[in-house]
């Protein structure tokens, strides 16, 4: 009895100590938390609720834009008429502001990015799971993502148009809509600023660039909106009345003056410098405006590069940290499975791993830097190109664009790449950073397991080893290389009457023989060489669309190139400052002219309103000549205008 008592005794002991082993698993089958995971944040006020008033709000706006234009647009003959639909933004017409359009895009893009990692794909829809065949929960998200593409779009279609309808009717409405949307979002973001997904500040971090647009529509529409209530009724208006196209035809007809003028302090060395900073640098040019399409694509590669960088920040550098924290001496024991020793001590072995995840975070954050500063470098090289490619194209030159059609009418196909620039230039930087950082990382990982850390601590001389084996095959190929340079310099090329002449024949045909086999050899090495650097070239220009990484026959199969060289096309021939100007001037003739214009008789005729001087004593001896002049370089202008040669007289008869 008394032994069976003890077992019985013993067995609950030992159940009791067993117990203890799974005092941290849940019990009734509920789920413990993750060391760090945030919990989900219950707002006062529903996101659905908010957001379904914001969608209501921008319908009610959209429509009242309508009648306003539908009023604005009414003629005296014309007694009916139904509401017009306002336009978001006017990508064709120079004169127009481009900080409301890139603030708008910028807040599309970023609500966008929002909706990768979002559970719902629609605010005020939460979509229901259903359990699948093998016992997982599943929810089709994928239909509704795509109808969140088109929602989004709708959504801040009225904050844009608010712009476009230049009433201060419209001001006020998009006061009320930008400080609708700003109030939304500043409240979400207050009461849940952390998120379980990704990151628990991702959602905050990648909202900034959308509160910033949002901020900034909120104070632009009431400054608008004070500014129309206190200007003049009958003032004048933006559009063709502006007067960039004037200021643009004004500076191209005085180029030469102000070339000669400058042509003196050309030769200095900081005048050289200035001059290679701004062809590798974007810098603003009197009397240049880049195209509103440019502007946004500049925009939205901006946040492109913020968004991209960030998710990848924040979706690898936390976990190399947590993994690091929490290394103990159990690595030792799965080393030893793979049969890596790194030392006897395991507090060695557990500071060596610690290290070695420190370096590899060192080389990925290197390596993000890189990338994102190389992507932002080549978007103000493209900005030059840009800049330089319209002014050649407004002059009437023939451009080497490779499949830039020469008929000056566009085409269904340059419209549809006209449409689609801003757009593909988006994708093609978030794509290109993507590479790029996943090259660099790869490359400083390289460099710092293989080289650097080996030659700092001696040990784990992997590479040098190898190097140090094969040093006769290195040494070969060099020798080889300097003895063909050598032999060429010094042997096989003499110099007679200042001409270059080649010699010795009998002794380079007897060397080209016996270097054949090693020449093999270095061809190889030469064609590793000019792989990686096709691919890093590729990699580092895989987000500009100016320039093709197809050779120039078959630059017409490079899709972004080809996109580029349309919307060039379609720019340089609908948006024409000359033309513009000449319009405005032709509009001013059917015009009376009021007294606060200061223009004479007959000004317009000879386009001299572009070309007048401040001072007039400055006018009198040459001003005949001077009138030539503008009226050469003017008809020269309107000459080689793309947007005009279609309806030239040998053209249409063509036709």
């Amino acid at each position: 009895m008394s032994s069976q008592a003890a077992g019985n005794q013993t067995a609950s002991g030992a159940a009791d100590d067993y117990s203890d082993w799974y005092l941290d698993e849940p019990q009734d089958g509920q789920e413990l938390p993750a060391e760090g995971a945030v919990p989900s944040c219950h707002p006062s006020v529903l996101s659905g609720l908010l957001h379904t008033c914001l969608a209501v709000l921008s319908v009610l706006v959209l429509l009242l834009l309508a009648v306003l234009m539908r009023r604005r647009q009414l003629r005296p003959r014309c007694r009916h008429g139904g509401p017009r639909l306002p336009s978001p933004v006017d990508f064709l017409a120079g004169d127009m502001t481009w900080t409301v359009p890139a603030a708008v895009f910028m807040v599309l893009f970023s609500s966008l990015c929002l909706l990768l990692p979002a559970e719902d794909a629609l605010p005020f829809l939460t979509l229901a799971s259903f359990p699948s065949g093998d016992g997982r929960t599943v929810t089709l998200r994928g239909p509704w993502k795509i109808l969140a593409l088109l929602y989004y779009p709708a959504l801040y279609y009225p904050l844009a148009a608010c712009a476009t309808v230049r009433h201060g009717a419209a001001h006020l409405l998009g006061s009320m809509l930008s400080w609708a949307h700003f109030g939304v979002q500043v409240w979400q973001r207050a009461e849940c600023p952390q998120t379980p997904q990704i990151h628990k500040y991702y959602s905050l971090l990648a909202s900034l660039p959308l509160l910033l647009g949002l901020g900034f529509l909120s104070l632009w529409y009431p400054v608008q909106l004070v500014r129309s209530v206190r200007r003049r009724p009958g003032a004048g208006s933006e559009g063709l009345q502006s007067s960039y196209s004037e200021d643009y035809l004004r500076t191209l007809l005085c180029r030469k003056k102000l070339a000669s003028s400058s042509r003196a302090s050309k030769h200095g060395f900081l005048s050289r410098a200035w001059v290679s900073y701004r062809n590798y640098i974007y810098t603003p040019q009197r009397g240049f405006r880049l195209p509103l399409k440019l502007v946004l694509s500049a925009t939205l590669t901006g946040s492109a590069i913020y968004q991209v960088a960030l998710l990848l920040l924040v979706g690898v550098v936390p976990t190399i940290q947590r993994m690091r924290a929490g290394i103990t001496t159990d690595i030792c024991y799965l080393l030893a499975g793979f049969g890596i020793l790194l030392s006897e001590d395991k507090q060695e072995v557990v500071g060596l791993v610690k290290y070695y995840l420190w370096a590899l975070e060192a080389c990925y954050i290197s390596a993000l830097v890189l990338s994102c500063s190389l992507t932002f470098l080549m978007l103000i090289r493209s900005l030059v190109t840009h800049r330089t490619n319209l002014q050649a194209l407004h002059r009437g030159a023939a451009l080497d664009l490779g499949p830039l059609p020469q008929h000056p009418h566009p085409s269904r196909q340059a419209i549809v790449c006209w449409m689609s620039f801003s757009a593909y230039h988006t994708a093609f930087t978030c794509l290109g950073l993507l590479v790029q950082q996943i090259i660099f990382f790869l490359g400083t990982t390289i460099l710092a397991f293989l080289v650097f850390m080996p030659m700092l601590h001696g040990r784990n001389l992997l590479l040098l080893r190898h190097l140090e084996s094969s040093w006769p095959f290195w040494l070969t190929l060099s020798l080889a290389v300097i003895l063909q340079n050598t032999a060429a310099h010094w042997v096989f090329l003499e110099t007679h009457h200042g001409r270059p002449e080649l010699t010795n024949r009998r002794v380079l045909y007897a060397v080209t023989f016996f270097l054949f086999p090693i020449n093999v050899l270095v061809g190889a090495m030469v064609v590793a060489w000019r792989v990686l650097l096709s691919a890093l070239y590729n990699a580092i220009h895989l987000g500009q669309m100016d320039l093709s990484l197809m050779p120039p026959r078959a630059a017409a199969l490079d899709p972004g190139y080809y996109t580029y060289c349309s919307f060039l096309k379609i720019e340089a021939s609908q948006s024409h400052p000359a033309t513009t100007a000449f319009c405005t001037l032709l509009l001013r003739t059917r015009q009376p002219r009021r007294p606060q214009d200061g223009l004479r008789r007959g000004e317009e005729e000879e386009g001299m309103q572009l070309l007048q001087t401040k001072d007039p004593a400055a006018r009198g001896v040459g001003s005949r000549a001077r009138q030539g002049r503008a009226r050469w370089g003017l008809a020269y202008t309107l000459l080689h205008n793309p947007a005009l040669q279609a309806f030239r007289k040998p053209a249409l008869s063509g036709a």
